[in-house]
């Protein structure tokens, strides 16, 4: 299952650095395959979960940190604890190595 913030997140910035696929975004910044990753697909995405407000995650982007971490970095280091399951987007382990594998070829 993918992470998402919630309408909680105070824009602090710490979970940003942290995540290994860059899949998340400041608020009202579009979101691109090819951010921090080795795939070619440039194009602007605001599907995903694009915020206005606050920092958001990509969700075609994020792998729970599999393949990285032992736990989503971005839950890690949240002071407010507004990095969460998506429980809109869950995926197996296969499913979230597969997608970490694609994006990092």
């Amino acid at each position: 299952m993918a992470i998402k913030i919630t309408d909680d997140c105070i824009c602090c910035e710490a979970c940003e650095p942290e995540c290994p696929n860059n899949a998340i975004y400041a608020p009202e910044e579009a979101w691109k395959f090819s951010d921090g990753t080795t795939m070619e697909n440039d194009e602007e995405r605001e599907d995903g979960g694009f915020s206005d407000e606050f920092f958001y995650i990509a969700t075609d982007k994020c792998t729970e940190c599999r393949g990285f971490n032992d736990e989503p970095a971005c839950a890690a280091v949240c002071p407010v604890d507004c990095c969460v399951d998506d429980e809109d987007h869950v995926e197996t382990e296969d499913e979230l190595m597969a997608k970490k594998n694609k994006l990092h070829a």
